[in-house]
């Protein structure tokens, strides 16, 4: 069985946002909010975003990549590899 997700409603976070920041920092887990029932929106630590954010751009790049060698675009595997380089580095 998966993780079970950490969720909170928006009064809980009103009343003690202190505790629930301290929760999302020591965990790196995202703290799901929710509004009448429903899911309203994700708190997660800066860290988890830059991760995240860095993961997304990795992707996007494999991706446009795909579609230049399926165009029959590319670039030659050194300058790819110091591009990926660059990127890996910048973690």
């Amino acid at each position: 069985m998966g993780k079970v997700p950490n969720i909170i409603p928006i009064t809980d976070l009103r009343q003690d946002a202190a505790s629930v920041l301290k929760r999302v920092r020591s965990s790196r887990a995202p703290v799901f909010i929710t509004q009448r029932g429903r899911a309203a929106a994700v708190m997660m630590s800066t860290e988890a975003f830059e991760k995240a954010e860095h993961e997304r751009e990795l992707l996007r790049i494999l991706a446009h990549g795909d579609k230049e060698i399926a165009a029959g675009k590319g670039h030659d595997l050194e300058s790819v590899l110091a591009e990926a380089d660059a990127l890996l580095a910048e973690d």
